[in-house]
C-alpha cells in the first residue's frame, strides 16, 4: 500500500478553469499563508511508521517524515532526500550505504544522526507489528551506523531495497521520543518531513505547517494545509459540495467522478492511470472453507470484473486480470487465460472433485468507507452465489478494526485495495503472494517464493520480467486472490487552488508541498 512510487501511466489531463489568464499561474501572495483543506476518505491507522502500512498513513507520512531516498514526479529510481548518496558497495547487491545529508534538525533542534537512521530501521523489524511494514525488511539483516555513514547489511542479493528504503517504512524518527520495543501513542510526531503536524484528531483532521527546519531534496515547503479525513465517500462528495475542501481525493463516489465535466469553469480535475488494484483475498489456511485450491478456483470461475468495473464503479477502474497491473513489468492476463468466461458448470465441477457440501459458506469482509465497498461486496455476493454453489456472509468493518481482522486470519475472503510501495513488480510479489505475506492469506508455494528471491538478484529490472510471468501463472492456478480491478486516479480542486496535477499518482504519496493558491 502503500508511496511517490509509480510512473504516471497515461498523459495527465489538467482542465484549467476557463477564463483563467496568464497573470493567474502566478501565485497570489495575499494568499501565502491561508490554508489549503484537502479532504480524503483514507483513514490513518498510525502515526508510528513501525505501525502502519496503508496508503493513508503512508500519506501523511511522505510530509512530516523522511526517508533516505525517495521518488520524483513521475520517477522510477530512488533519489537522495535525507541521504547526501546512497549506493550499494560491490556487485553482490547485499550492502548498501548512505551518507546522511548535513544539517538536519529535528522538531527539538537536536541533530538527526546515522544513530537515528539504524534505531528506526531496527525498531520496525524489532516491533513487527501485525498492520506495520516490517515485512518489506525481510532481507535485511542488520544496520550499522558509524559518524554519518549507514550501512545496511542484507541477508540475500536484493536490488528493490533502495525502493524499500524510500517507503513510509524507511521514515527516519526521532530515537529520543519512539520507543524502541513498542509504537508510540498520542498524537505527536517527530520528523524532518518539509511539514510539521501542529493537530491532530483521528479520523477528523491533521492540520500541517510548513517546516522552517526542513532540508531535503524540495527546493522548499508548501503552504498550510488541512488534512480533513472523511468516513464514507458520499461524506467526502457533501464537504466538496459545500466548499469545506479546496481538494478532494481518494475517493469520491463513483457516480460524481464518472460525470466530471472538463467544461465545469468552477473546478480543475485531473485524471490519470494508476498502478493501484483491488483483490479479493481468501484465507488458505486448513480450517478455512477455502483452503483447498479447487474451491479458490470454483470462485475464480464465478467473477464477473466487466459487469463489476461498469455498474458499482461507473467505468472509473478498469477490469484486471493478474496479480501485476497494467503498465508494470511482468504484466500479464494470467486469471483470464485461466478464467476466460464466467462459468457455473465449470464451478460446481471443482467443487464436486472437491468433495465438498454445496453451498460452501465463507465470510467476506471489507473496510467500511473505503470507496464503494460496500456496493462493491454486495455485487460479488450476487455473483458468488449464483448457481446456489456458495453463500457468502457479508460483513463491513471500521478500516483498523478490519485490517487486525485480516492480519490475525479471522476473515475467510477480504477485498482490499494495494498501493505500490515502489515503482517494481517485486512490491506486487512478497507482500501479497509470498509466505508470510503483509495480507495474511497463509498462502505458500515454494516455487513462487523462489521466483520472488531470484528477482532480487538483477540490477537491471528489465531482466525480472519472465520470473513474474512464471508466478502470476502459478497464482492463476493456486488462487490466494482473485485480482478485481485496477484504480483511475482523480483529483478534483477549487479553481483558485494549483498543483494538484501533482498531489497524487496512485501510489500512496501526497505531495501537499506543490498545492498553491493561484
Amino acid at each position: 500500500m502503500r508511496s511517490v512510487r509509480m510512473r504516471i501511466l497515461a498523459t495527465l489531463l489538467v482542465l484549467a478553469a476557463v477564463g483563467v489568464g496568464g497573470w493567474q499561474l502566478l501565485p497570489a501572495q495575499g494568499n501565502n499563508d491561508k490554508t489549503i483543506r484537502v479532504g480524503t476518505t483514507d483513514a490513518v491507522t498510525s502515526l508510528d511508521p513501525a505501525g502502519a502500512y496503508d496508503a493513508g498513513s503512508w500519506a501523511l507520512f511522505s510530509n512530516v517524515f523522511q526517508s533516505l531516498m525517495t521518488f520524483e514526479p513521475s520517477g522510477v529510481t530512488p533519489v537522495p532526500d535525507a541521504a547526501k548518496s546512497c549506493d550499494f558497495v560491490g556487485s553482490g547487491l547485499k550492502t548498501y550505504r548512505c551518507e546522511l545529508r548535513d544539517g538536519l534538525t529535528f522538531p527539538s533542534g537536536r541533530a538527526m544522526t546515522a544513530e537515528d537512521v539504524k534505531y528506526s530501521f531496527d525498531r520496525v523489524k524489532k516491533i513487527n507489528s501485525d498492520v506495520g511494514p516490517a515485512s518489506l525488511f525481510s532481507t535485511l539483516g542488520s544496520v550499522s551506523a558509524r559518524g554519518n555513514t549507514v550501512t545496511f547489511n542484507l541477508s540475500s542479493p536484493d536490488a528493490t531495497f533502495p525502493f524499500k528504503v524510500a517507503t513510509g517504512a524507511g521514515a527516519i524518527v526521532d530515537k529520543d521520543k519512539y520507543p524502541a520495543g513498542s509504537l508510540r501513542t498520542g498524537s505527536e510526531v517527530d520528523g524532518t518531513g518539509p511539514y510539521t503536524l501542529t493537530s491532530y484528531t483521528k479520523d477528523t483532521r491533521a492540520e500541517l505547517a510548513p517546516n522552517p527546519r526542513y532540508k531535503g531534496i524540495l527546493g522548499g515547503t508548501g503552504r498550510p494545509v488541512e488534512l480533513r479525513y472523511y468516513a464514507d465517500a458520499d461524506k467526502l462528495n457533501n464537504a466538496w459540495k459545500a466548499k469545506d475542501v479546496e481538494v478532494a481525493t481518494r475517493t469520491l463516489p463513483p457516480a460524481v467522478l464518472s460525470r466530471l465535466s472538463a467544461s465545469d469553469p468552477k473546478q480543475r480535475v485531473m485524471e490519470s492511470d494508476s498502478s493501484e488494484t483491488r483483490n479479493l483475498y481468501l484465507n488458505t489456511r486448513a480450517g478455512s472453507p477455502l483452503h483447498d485450491a479447487r474451491v479458490r478456483r470454483a470462485l475464480a470461475w464465478l467473477v464477473n470484473r466487466e459487469q463489476l468495473a461498469a455498474t458499482v464503479y461507473d467505468g472509473t477502474v478498469d477490469p484486471l486480470y493478474s496479480l501485476i497491473p497494467t503498465g508494470i513489468t511482468g504484466h500479464t492476463t494470467s486469471f483470464f487465460d485461466a478464467y476466460p468466461k464466467r462459468s457455473t458448470e465449470k464451478a460446481k465441477a471443482l467443487l464436486t472433485q472437491a468433495g465438498v457440501t454445496v453451498p460452501v459458506h465463507f465470510t467476506f469482509g471489507y473496510g467500511k468507507g473505503r470507496g464503494a465497498g460496500a456496493e462493491e461486496a454486495a455485487d460479488l455476493k450476487k455473483q458468488l452465489e449464483a448457481g446456489g454453489l456458495f453463500k457468502v456472509d457479508v460483513q463491513g468493518y471500521e478500516w483498523t478494526d478490519f485490517q487486525k481482522r485480516w492480519a490475525t486470519g479471522k476473515l475467510d475472503a477480504y477485498a482490499v485495495g494495494w498501493v505500490a510501495d515502489y515503482p517494481d513488480p517485486d512490491t506486487f510479489g512478497a507482500p501479497l503472494v509470498g509466505t508470510g505475506s503483509t495480507m495474511n492469506t497463509g498462502y505458500t508455494n515454494k516455487l513462487v517464493d523462489h521466483l520472488i528471491v531470484d528477482s532480487q538478484q538483477f540490477a537491471d529490472r528489465s531482466r525480472v520480467a519472465q520470473d513474474f510471468r512464471d508466478l502470476q501463472a502459478d497464482v492463476a492456478t493456486d488462487v490466494p486472490l482473485i485480482p478485481l480491478w485496477q484504480r483511475k486516479e482523480y483529483v478534483v480542486s477549487s479553481e483558485d487552488i494549483g498543483g494538484g496535477q501533482y498531489l497524487s499518482d496512485g501510489t500512496g504519496v501526497f505531495r501537499l508541498w506543490r498545492l498553491t493558491w493561484i
